[in-house]
């Protein structure tokens, strides 16, 4: 019966671990979908523009596919290393498990967690960069009179 708990406490970390990152990468997902909707959006509106020769417009739309790809490379790294988060959670807890009954595996398990928080870790800051990255290509889009937004004067408008 001592044993059996033991393979239950375990398993708690690691487990809730699973479970935190999951709902990490769902999150990930998400924001690389929105991302790469936005790509084709863009990459769509240049094609049309440069069909129709307004070329400042085309050039616009290439400086914003030009941030979106690199936002889109954050969030793949974000992904993966989440992913392999993910991954190593699960195996630490398959490993600590059976260092009930091989010692070595225990220490193992242990140093996989370890790694796995690491990668946890660098996928979150990637998650951060993406964010701060987001705001300002949102405040630069908003801000070019090539997208319709009128000219920034320095003056803001009465409310």
């Amino acid at each position: 019966m001592d044993e059996v708990l033991h393979l239950f406490q375990a398993f708690v970390a690691p487990a809730i671990f699973v479970s935190a990152v999951s709902l990490l990468v769902l999150s990930v997902n998400v924001r690389l979908m929105g991302i790469v909707s936005r790509l084709r959006q863009y990459s769509r509106a240049r094609y049309d523009a440069l069909r129709l020769e307004h070329l400042d417009e085309a050039h616009a739309y290439a400086s914003q596919i030009a941030s979106i790809e690199k936002r889109a490379e954050l969030m793949r790294k974000c992904f993966l290393l989440s992913l392999i988060s993910l991954m190593g959670a699960i195996l630490s807890c398959l490993l600590l498990g059976l260092g009930l009954y091989w010692k070595g595996s225990g220490i193992v398990g242990v140093v996989v967690f370890v790694v796995s928080m690491l990668c946890l870790l660098a996928g979150t800051s990637y998650y951060i960069r993406e964010v701060f990255s987001a705001l300002t290509a949102v405040h630069n889009e908003s801000h070019d009179p090539r997208f319709g937004a009128p000219p920034d004067t320095g003056t803001h408008p009465s409310l």
